[in-house]
């Protein structure tokens, strides 16, 4: 059987109890409802980019979600999209680009599967999943029912929603509304994007300039699964952006990067983890003695397995930056990515 080591992004993690191949809705909703019934550990594991496994998981049943297909349904000059669970986020977001269709062009090159956005609540540059969900089937643990999930089911929030607060369960379907605007993306809401594309904030551009775009900036941060880029052996970003009190805020240096909350009701700021991370101390490729885990060279934000880093040494990092950033700042980074087997 398979480590976990060779099934994740960061490449760590042991051998677990069993690990299950799903390839059709019927038969994840099966055999997740068989394993459930056995009172045993689980998890369910789709890209294996968001997850960052202990060594020791021979208790651990895998339910590895590889389910495939996308509906397309067409309604007054908007598309509503049933994709399968195990389908490639990225290959989406490629394929609804190609059919010139705006709303998930700024989340290019997150890894993952679709199954997986919504409880991440993934975005990127101005975009999240919340501004295009519409629904997704849920096989419910508690009550072992399929139920439909509306987003105020899901109770989405910053990197966040219902399903990653404890909601556990079985996401097998999403559905996505996406939006015919001839070629053009939604108005870009990124600082970045805009100016790399020599245009402005508002602004509609080329849907596949702004897919291009995103993914040279994701490259530049080692932020693309890239099997010839040794910082891409990462979860991505491995603590959120924190969000604070505008007072708060103030205390901060006036050179620390600041943007408006979601709510952008001038009451809550988002701070860069970043830069925080930085003028902490803890600057890009540094490492703990003796650890195989380390700072991305290209990025502060990124953990990356150097190679033969354990879950334990990638925890270890973690845990040694949220330290260094609460005794200088007073905020506790909240990581990112899901930790089994251990805390940060």
């Amino acid at each position: 059987m398979q480590a976990l080591k060779e099934l994740t992004s960061m490449r760590v993690g042991g051998v677990p109890a069993s690990i299950t191949v799903c390839t059709t809705r019927e038969e994840l909703i099966a055999k997740t409802e068989e394993l459930w019934s056995t009172g045993e550990d689980w998890i369910a594991l789709g890209g294996g980019t968001n997850l960052v496994f202990a060594e020791d998981v021979s208790n651990l049943h895998v339910l590895q979600i590889k389910t495939n297909g996308i509906e397309k349904t067409k309604l007054d000059g908007k598309q509503v999209w049933k994709i399968q669970a195990g389908v490639d986020w990225d290959e989406l977001v490629a394929e609804s680009v190609a059919a010139g269709l705006a709303g998930i062009e700024g989340m290019s090159g997150i890894p993952g599967t679709c199954g997986a956005a919504p409880v991440q609540n993934i975005g990127a540059y101005g975009q999240e999943l919340s501004d295009v969900f519409l629904r997704a089937e849920f096989l419910d643990y508690e009550s072992g029912e399929l139920v439909i999930l509306e987003p105020r089911d899901l109770k989405f929030g910053y990197r966040d929603s219902a399903i990653k607060r404890g909601r556990a369960g079985i996401i097998t379907w999403i559905e996505l509304e996406l939006i015919d605007l001839e070629g053009l993306s939604r108005p870009l809401y990124s600082g970045q994007i805009a100016g790399a594309l020599n245009s402005e904030m508002g602004k509609h551009v080329s849907l596949k300039d702004v897919r291009d775009s995103v993914l040279k900036l994701r490259a530049a941060k080692g932020m693309v699964l890239d099997p010839q880029d040794p910082n891409s052996v990462s979860c991505g970003s491995f603590f959120t952006n924190p969000i604070v009190s505008d007072t708060f805020a103030r205390t901060i240096s006036s050179d620390a990067p600041k943007w408006e909350t979601q709510e952008d009701d001038g009451l809550t700021v988002k701070l860069s983890a970043a830069w925080l991370i930085e003028q902490a101390g803890i600057g890009k490729g540094f490492s703990l003695a003796g650890s195989n885990a380390a700072i991305s060279s290209k990025h502060a934000l990124a953990i990356v397995n150097k190679g033969g880093a354990t879950g334990e040494q990638i925890a270890e990092l973690a845990r040694y930056i949220q330290e260094r950033v609460a005794a200088k700042f007073g905020i506790n980074l909240v990581p990112e990515p899901n930790l089994i087997g251990f805390s940060v």
